[in-house]
Protein backbone atom coordinates (compact mmCIF):
# COMPACT_ATOMS: atom_id res chain seq x y z
CA UNK A 1 0.00 0.00 0.00
CA UNK A 2 1.84 3.08 -1.21
CA UNK A 3 -0.83 5.45 -2.50
CA UNK A 4 -1.35 9.13 -1.81
CA UNK A 5 -4.70 10.88 -1.21
CA UNK A 6 -4.61 14.19 -3.04
CA UNK A 7 -7.00 16.94 -1.99
CA UNK A 8 -7.53 20.61 -2.55
CA UNK A 9 -7.54 23.74 -0.42
CA UNK A 10 -11.23 24.47 -0.66
CA UNK A 11 -11.00 28.23 -1.10
CA UNK A 12 -8.91 27.65 -4.24
CA UNK A 13 -11.85 25.86 -5.86
CA UNK A 14 -14.55 27.38 -8.05
CA UNK A 15 -16.78 29.73 -6.06
CA UNK A 16 -20.19 28.05 -6.05
CA UNK A 17 -22.87 27.26 -3.44
CA UNK A 18 -21.33 24.78 -1.00
CA UNK A 19 -22.96 21.56 -2.20
CA UNK A 20 -22.23 22.40 -5.85
CA UNK A 21 -18.69 23.42 -4.95
CA UNK A 22 -17.98 20.11 -3.25
CA UNK A 23 -19.52 18.16 -6.10
CA UNK A 24 -17.23 19.98 -8.51
CA UNK A 25 -14.14 19.25 -6.38
CA UNK A 26 -15.06 15.55 -6.31
CA UNK A 27 -15.62 15.52 -10.08
CA UNK A 28 -12.11 16.93 -10.50
CA UNK A 29 -10.73 13.79 -8.88
CA UNK A 30 -9.93 15.03 -5.38
CA UNK A 31 -10.60 12.91 -2.30
CA UNK A 32 -10.31 15.47 0.51
CA UNK A 33 -10.14 19.18 1.27
CA UNK A 34 -8.44 21.62 3.57
CA UNK A 35 -11.08 24.03 4.83
CA UNK A 36 -10.72 27.37 6.60
CA UNK A 37 -14.20 28.61 7.48
CA UNK A 38 -13.27 32.26 7.14
CA UNK A 39 -12.20 31.75 3.54
CA UNK A 40 -15.45 30.29 2.20
CA UNK A 41 -18.17 32.79 1.37
CA UNK A 42 -21.42 32.05 3.18
CA UNK A 43 -19.96 29.78 5.86
CA UNK A 44 -20.16 31.20 9.41
CA UNK A 45 -16.73 31.56 11.00
CA UNK A 46 -17.35 33.23 14.38
CA UNK A 47 -16.26 31.29 17.44
CA UNK A 48 -19.78 31.40 18.87
CA UNK A 49 -21.19 29.90 15.65
CA UNK A 50 -19.18 26.68 15.96
CA UNK A 51 -22.03 24.66 17.44
CA UNK A 52 -22.59 20.89 17.29
CA UNK A 53 -25.49 21.44 14.90
CA UNK A 54 -23.30 23.38 12.48
CA UNK A 55 -20.68 20.62 12.66
CA UNK A 56 -23.25 17.89 11.96
CA UNK A 57 -24.60 19.90 9.01
CA UNK A 58 -21.14 20.19 7.42
CA UNK A 59 -20.43 16.54 8.16
CA UNK A 60 -23.52 15.48 6.19
CA UNK A 61 -22.73 17.79 3.27
CA UNK A 62 -19.13 16.62 2.92
CA UNK A 63 -20.08 12.95 3.33
CA UNK A 64 -22.74 13.41 0.67
CA UNK A 65 -20.06 14.66 -1.71
CA UNK A 66 -17.72 11.79 -0.85
CA UNK A 67 -15.03 14.12 0.47
CA UNK A 68 -13.03 13.92 3.70
CA UNK A 69 -12.10 17.07 5.59
CA UNK A 70 -8.37 16.53 5.90
CA UNK A 71 -7.77 19.55 8.11
CA UNK A 72 -9.73 22.41 9.63
CA UNK A 73 -7.51 25.47 9.39
CA UNK A 74 -7.29 28.07 12.16
CA UNK A 75 -4.26 30.20 11.36
CA UNK A 76 -3.99 32.68 14.21
CA UNK A 77 -1.13 34.10 16.21
CA UNK A 78 -0.39 32.11 19.37
CA UNK A 79 2.47 34.50 20.12
CA UNK A 80 0.25 37.59 20.24
CA UNK A 81 1.70 40.00 22.84
CA UNK A 82 -1.67 41.25 24.14
CA UNK A 83 -2.82 38.85 26.91
CA UNK A 84 -6.51 39.66 26.35
CA UNK A 85 -6.26 39.00 22.62
CA UNK A 86 -4.22 35.88 23.29
CA UNK A 87 -6.99 34.44 25.47
CA UNK A 88 -9.46 35.05 22.64
CA UNK A 89 -7.15 33.30 20.20
CA UNK A 90 -6.68 30.30 22.50
CA UNK A 91 -10.45 30.10 22.99
CA UNK A 92 -10.89 30.05 19.22
CA UNK A 93 -8.47 27.12 18.96
CA UNK A 94 -10.44 25.28 21.63
CA UNK A 95 -13.67 25.93 19.71
CA UNK A 96 -12.10 24.61 16.48
CA UNK A 97 -10.84 21.48 18.23
CA UNK A 98 -14.27 20.80 19.71
CA UNK A 99 -15.89 21.49 16.33
CA UNK A 100 -13.46 19.14 14.55
CA UNK A 101 -14.21 16.35 17.01
CA UNK A 102 -17.91 16.45 16.03
CA UNK A 103 -17.23 17.16 12.37
CA UNK A 104 -15.20 13.97 11.98
CA UNK A 105 -12.09 15.92 11.03
CA UNK A 106 -9.08 14.55 12.87
CA UNK A 107 -6.89 17.62 12.62
CA UNK A 108 -6.86 21.36 13.27
CA UNK A 109 -4.02 23.06 11.43
CA UNK A 110 -2.08 26.15 12.43
CA UNK A 111 1.07 28.09 11.68
CA UNK A 112 3.31 29.37 14.46
CA UNK A 113 2.92 33.13 14.52
CA UNK A 114 5.15 36.11 15.18
CA UNK A 115 5.85 37.99 18.43
CA UNK A 116 3.90 41.08 17.37
CA UNK A 117 0.26 42.05 17.04
CA UNK A 118 0.51 42.50 13.28
CA UNK A 119 1.61 38.88 12.64
CA UNK A 120 4.41 40.46 10.61
CA UNK A 121 7.72 38.87 9.66
CA UNK A 122 10.57 40.24 11.74
CA UNK A 123 13.46 37.88 11.14
CA UNK A 124 15.42 38.67 14.29
CA UNK A 125 12.38 38.66 16.58
CA UNK A 126 10.73 35.59 15.07
CA UNK A 127 13.90 33.50 15.30
CA UNK A 128 14.75 34.51 18.86
CA UNK A 129 14.75 32.11 21.78
CA UNK A 130 12.27 34.37 23.58
CA UNK A 131 9.74 34.06 20.76
CA UNK A 132 10.05 30.27 20.77
CA UNK A 133 9.55 30.08 24.53
CA UNK A 134 6.47 32.33 24.27
CA UNK A 135 4.99 30.19 21.53
CA UNK A 136 5.55 26.94 23.43
CA UNK A 137 4.04 28.39 26.60
CA UNK A 138 0.94 29.59 24.76
CA UNK A 139 0.63 26.36 22.78
CA UNK A 140 0.56 24.04 25.81
CA UNK A 141 -3.05 24.67 26.94
CA UNK A 142 -4.27 24.34 23.35
CA UNK A 143 -2.58 20.95 23.03
CA UNK A 144 -4.20 19.87 26.31
CA UNK A 145 -7.57 20.66 24.77
CA UNK A 146 -6.62 18.70 21.65
CA UNK A 147 -5.98 15.72 23.92
CA UNK A 148 -9.34 16.15 25.66
CA UNK A 149 -11.22 16.24 22.35
CA UNK A 150 -9.22 13.46 20.73
CA UNK A 151 -8.12 15.68 17.85
CA UNK A 152 -4.67 16.35 16.43
CA UNK A 153 -3.32 19.89 16.52
CA UNK A 154 -0.84 20.12 13.66
CA UNK A 155 1.67 22.96 13.41
CA UNK A 156 3.07 24.02 10.07
CA UNK A 157 6.68 25.24 10.10
CA UNK A 158 7.18 28.32 7.90
CA UNK A 159 10.45 30.17 7.38
CA UNK A 160 8.74 33.51 8.15
CA UNK A 161 7.32 32.37 11.49
CA UNK A 162 8.61 31.40 14.92
CA UNK A 163 8.97 27.71 14.08
CA UNK A 164 11.00 28.45 11.00
CA UNK A 165 13.08 25.34 10.46
CA UNK A 166 12.98 21.58 11.17
CA UNK A 167 15.17 21.82 14.29
CA UNK A 168 12.80 24.34 15.91
CA UNK A 169 9.84 22.14 15.03
CA UNK A 170 11.57 19.15 16.61
CA UNK A 171 12.15 21.15 19.80
CA UNK A 172 8.48 22.08 20.04
CA UNK A 173 7.40 18.47 19.55
CA UNK A 174 9.86 17.20 22.14
CA UNK A 175 9.09 19.84 24.76
CA UNK A 176 5.30 19.50 24.48
CA UNK A 177 5.64 15.70 24.21
CA UNK A 178 2.03 14.98 23.22
CA UNK A 179 0.79 12.43 20.68
CA UNK A 180 -1.86 15.00 19.73
CA UNK A 181 0.73 17.53 18.51
CA UNK A 182 1.87 16.73 14.99
CA UNK A 183 3.18 18.37 11.83
CA UNK A 184 1.77 19.66 8.56
CA UNK A 185 4.69 19.37 6.16
CA UNK A 186 4.68 22.15 3.57
CA UNK A 187 8.05 21.86 1.81
CA UNK A 188 7.84 25.22 0.05
CA UNK A 189 6.99 27.09 3.26
CA UNK A 190 10.29 25.91 4.78
CA UNK A 191 12.34 27.50 2.01
CA UNK A 192 13.90 30.87 2.75
CA UNK A 193 14.44 32.67 -0.59
CA UNK A 194 17.79 33.91 0.70
CA UNK A 195 18.98 30.31 1.11
CA UNK A 196 17.24 28.62 -1.80
CA UNK A 197 20.49 26.92 -2.74
CA UNK A 198 20.06 24.76 0.40
CA UNK A 199 16.61 23.57 -0.67
CA UNK A 200 17.39 19.87 -0.88
CA UNK A 201 19.31 19.95 2.40
CA UNK A 202 16.48 21.72 4.26
CA UNK A 203 13.84 19.31 3.01
CA UNK A 204 15.98 16.26 3.73
CA UNK A 205 16.49 17.50 7.28
CA UNK A 206 12.75 18.04 7.72
CA UNK A 207 11.92 14.55 6.53
CA UNK A 208 14.58 13.03 8.76
CA UNK A 209 13.75 14.95 11.95
CA UNK A 210 9.98 15.18 11.68
CA UNK A 211 8.81 12.11 9.81
CA UNK A 212 7.18 10.30 12.79
CA UNK A 213 4.89 13.29 13.40
CA UNK A 214 4.16 14.35 9.81
CA UNK A 215 0.39 13.93 9.66
CA UNK A 216 -0.42 15.60 6.34
CA UNK A 217 1.29 17.42 3.49
CA UNK A 218 0.65 20.67 1.63
CA UNK A 219 1.77 20.70 -1.99
CA UNK A 220 2.49 23.84 -3.99
CA UNK A 221 5.25 25.24 -6.20
CA UNK A 222 7.21 28.48 -6.28
CA UNK A 223 8.90 30.92 -8.57
CA UNK A 224 11.59 33.37 -7.49
CA UNK A 225 10.99 36.98 -8.52
CA UNK A 226 13.50 39.68 -7.54
CA UNK A 227 14.68 37.70 -4.52
CA UNK A 228 11.20 36.92 -3.21
CA UNK A 229 9.17 33.77 -3.52
CA UNK A 230 5.78 33.60 -5.22
CA UNK A 231 3.62 30.54 -4.52
CA UNK A 232 1.97 28.88 -7.52
CA UNK A 233 0.29 25.58 -8.29
CA UNK A 234 2.33 22.38 -8.51
CA UNK A 235 4.19 22.03 -11.77
CA UNK A 236 4.16 25.74 -12.57
CA UNK A 237 7.44 26.71 -10.89
CA UNK A 238 10.89 25.56 -9.81
CA UNK A 239 10.11 22.97 -7.11
CA UNK A 240 11.44 19.42 -7.47
CA UNK A 241 9.03 17.09 -5.64
CA UNK A 242 10.86 13.84 -6.34
CA UNK A 243 12.41 13.40 -2.87
CA UNK A 244 9.24 14.49 -1.05
CA UNK A 245 7.02 12.12 -3.01
CA UNK A 246 9.49 9.27 -2.54
CA UNK A 247 9.40 9.95 1.21
CA UNK A 248 5.59 9.81 1.14
CA UNK A 249 5.59 6.60 -0.85
CA UNK A 250 8.05 4.89 1.49
CA UNK A 251 7.09 6.34 4.89
CA UNK A 252 3.53 7.75 4.74
CA UNK A 253 1.23 5.46 2.75
CA UNK A 254 -2.25 6.92 2.09
CA UNK A 255 -1.37 10.27 3.67
CA UNK A 256 -3.62 13.16 2.73
CA UNK A 257 -1.87 15.86 0.70
CA UNK A 258 -3.77 18.99 -0.30
CA UNK A 259 -2.82 21.20 -3.21
CA UNK A 260 -2.45 24.92 -2.56
CA UNK A 261 -2.31 28.03 -4.76
CA UNK A 262 -4.09 26.34 -7.63
CA UNK A 263 -6.75 27.91 -9.82
CA UNK A 264 -9.98 26.14 -10.82
CA UNK A 265 -8.64 25.90 -14.37
CA UNK A 266 -5.30 24.36 -13.38
CA UNK A 267 -6.20 22.24 -10.32
CA UNK A 268 -6.65 18.96 -12.22
CA UNK A 269 -3.46 19.59 -14.19
CA UNK A 270 -1.51 20.10 -10.94
CA UNK A 271 -3.03 16.95 -9.39
CA UNK A 272 -2.06 14.89 -12.43
CA UNK A 273 1.43 16.41 -12.41
CA UNK A 274 1.98 15.16 -8.83
CA UNK A 275 0.36 11.78 -9.51
CA UNK A 276 2.58 11.19 -12.55
CA UNK A 277 5.75 11.81 -10.54
CA UNK A 278 4.47 9.63 -7.68
CA UNK A 279 3.56 6.75 -10.01
CA UNK A 280 7.01 6.76 -11.65
CA UNK A 281 8.87 6.40 -8.33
Amino acid sequence: MSSIQIGLRLHDSEELPLEERLKRVKEQGFSCVHIALGQIKGLPKETEALTPGYAFYLKRVFAGAGLDIAVLGNYQNLAHPDPVKLKEIQARYTAHLRFASILGCGMVGTETGAPNAEYAYDKEACRSEEALRTFITNLRPVVRDAERFGVILAIEPVYKHIVWNPKRARRVLDEIASPNLQIIFDPVNLLDPEEIGRRDEVLAEAMELLYPEIAMVHLKDYVLENGSMKAVGCGLGEMDYTAVLRFIKEKKPCIQATLENTTPEKAVWSREYIENIFDRL
